[in-house]
C-alpha cells in the first residue's frame, strides 16, 4: 500500500535520480515526483542528505591542488633514508 506522498516510484528508481535532481538536471515532472517521493520516505531523505553533503565535501576539496610527483632520484633517496633507517640496507 503507498502512502500519500509515494506515487509509482520506487525507492530505487529515486535513488537513480538524485544526482541529477540535486544538479538540477532533471525534467520538472521528474523533480516533481522525487519530491513527492521523498517526502514520506526517511530512507530515502536519508539517502539524499548523505549525497549532499558528499557533493558538498567533493565541491570543497576537490578544487585543491595535487602536488607534482616526486622524481625518480628523489624516491629513491627517500628508498634509500627508508632502509637505513628500518635497517633494510
Amino acid at each position: 500500500m503507498e502512502s500519500q506522498g509515494h506515487d509509482a516510484l520506487a525507492c530505487s528508481e529515486v535513488f537513480e535520480l538524485l544526482s541529477d535532481y540535486l544538479d538540477g538536471s532533471l525534467a520538472p515532472e521528474d523533480c516533481e515526483r522525487v519530491r513527492r517521493h521523498i517526502h514520506d520516505c526517511a530512507p530515502c531523505v536519508e539517502f539524499l542528505e548523505s549525497l549532499r553533503q558528499s557533493v558538498s565535501l567533493c565541491r570543497e576539496y576537490g578544487s585543491i591542488e595535487r602536488p607534482a610527483p616526486l622524481s625518480p632520484d628523489v624516491r629513491e633517496r627517500l628508498m634509500e633514508l627508508y632502509r637505513r633507517a628500518t635497517h633494510q640496507e
